[in-house]
């Protein structure tokens, strides 16, 4: 949460103009600065990340196709929802072992006729090998959508992240390293796809007529008034993040049965999440049973993500995809708690109920 009273003078303006919504002059003062910030071409703002992913697929000319969209089953279920949502299939490409994203090693496999696009998720802060899935994207003729909703302010080599692919997303979720209540945006290069993105998150209107199925996606002037506030502190932000990743490296690096994220080479981080893989034969206890005795201390970690999406109820068995990796990472993950305020004392505290001390 930003400063209280930063927060009254940057909403004092809406109430004398009343303009609450509607895309008015602080979103679009949002709009520019994150551009700016985020070192992308241009920038969509909507109510929230997956109407934000959902409404550019649509905005690419893929809803209601058929078409097959190969993607993650280690994400948040709005990544696929977003998928089967515009009438596409989705194909399930299994991830990488030591960041969680996807494998792209693996994808041309999954590639048929039917493929149309490519979305990859950035997970908890680590970058996807954009480099390797951007070359099959372009061998193939694909759209390539990033699912960018942990990766907010993340560069890889001095570059916004937001600027690789077709488009990106951002969610800008009260749990994410920058937020604006609800919300979220898509980045994106191609000058077309401007005007659609616009028209669909407002009803599908087209000054007095209505050209496509659109809804209400819009992000009102409160919500862009919390993301400025929010974007003014957001680097001392990442630091305070910064330092709670480096205790809590230095607390569990080196216990036998705990696998630890790896800062990546090259990408600037947001240090969004902390994940902990938990192996129980060498740990001497499952991923479970460490949650429960967090959560008998009132310290709330999240099995992020699990189940895995192709394993959940309304997908299991429905798609393509073969995914071991991801079903056993799911399985064995804890994400700690991590926000700017978390003290050294207090990842201490988290580190001596995990280790039993």
């Amino acid at each position: 949460m930003p400063d209280y009273e930063d927060y009254i003078r940057e909403i004092k303006p809406i109430f004398e103009s009343h303009h609450l919504t509607n895309m008015g002059p602080v979103y679009k003062k949002l709009q520019h600065s994150l551009i700016e910030y985020l070192d992308v071409p241009q920038l969509a703002m909507f109510v929230n990340g997956h109407l934000a992913l959902e409404l550019v697929l649509q905005a690419m000319g893929l809803r209601d196709t058929g078409a097959e969209v190969i993607t993650t089953p280690f994400t948040f279920v709005s990544t696929v929802h977003a998928i089967v949502r515009n009438g596409l299939k989705p194909v399930f490409c299994d991830i990488k072992p030591d960041d969680y994203t996807m494998d792209p090693e693996k994808i041309e496999a999954l590639i048929t006729e039917k493929t149309a696009a490519i979305v990859p998720v950035h997970v908890y802060g680590s970058i996807c090998d954009v480099d390797a899935i951007g070359a099959v994207a372009q061998k193939h003729g694909l759209k390539l959508v990033y699912d960018a909703a942990h990766a907010f302010g993340v560069k890889y080599r001095g570059k916004g992240i937001g600027s690789f692919g077709d488009a990106s997303m951002f969610s800008f979720h009260a749990t994410k390293v920058f937020n604006t209540i609800e919300g979220g945006a898509i980045a994106f290069h191609d000058e077309s796809l401007r005007e659609p993105l616009h028209e669909l998150k407002n009803f599908g209107l087209h000054g007095e007529d209505v050209t496509a199925y659109g809804g209400n996606a819009k992000m009102d002037e409160f919500r862009a008034a919390m993301g400025i506030c929010n974007l003014r502190n957001i680097e001392q932000c990442i630091a305070a993040r910064g330092q709670a990743f480096a205790r809590y490296h230095e607390r569990l690096s080196g216990v036998p049965g705990l696998t630890l994220i790896k800062e990546q080479q090259d990408v600037t981080p947001n240090y969004a999440y902390y994940p902990v893989l938990i192996d129980p034969e060498t740990f001497g206890e499952d991923r479970d049973s460490v949650f429960d005795r967090l959560k008998a201390q009132d310290i709330y970690a999240r099995k992020y993500f699990y189940p895995a999406i192709n394993e959940m109820a309304c997908y299991q068995g429905q798609f393509r995809g073969e995914t071991p990796i991801a079903a056993r990472i799911s399985r064995n993950i804890l994400t700690l708690p991590m926000y700017a305020e978390l003290t050294p004392e207090t990842v201490d505290t988290i580190c001596d109920v995990i280790l039993r001390k």
